[in-house]
């Protein structure tokens, strides 16, 4: 249960980028899965790299899950800022 909180909470953190400039690094499916994979590795890591039991889980299952959405979608940011900026005519202006 635990690893399906993990992953509906970097979805929920991923529909957030709609307030931002389109410039992430492989575009809004490469933000998606930024949110998603960055959430499902902190929960893992903050867990001890184990698959919890605890059912139902608790509240610091949703919470281990947001630093790493959040940092994997500032770092698709960076990375696809820093492309776009290095050669714009890939896309977005």
């Amino acid at each position: 249960m635990s690893v399906f909180i993990w992953t509906m909470i970097g979805i929920a953190v991923w529909h957030f980028t709609i307030f931002l400039p389109d410039r992430w690094a492989g575009g809004i499916v490469g933000a998606f899965l930024a949110a998603w994979l960055g959430g499902l590795l902190t929960g893992f890591a903050f867990e001890g790299l184990t698959i919890p039991t605890d059912n139902p889980p608790g509240m610091l299952h949703v919470i281990w899950a947001v630093p790493g959405s959040v940092l994997a979608l500032a770092v698709s940011w960076l990375v696809g800022d820093y492309r776009l900026r290095r050669e714009p005519d890939l896309g977005v202006t």
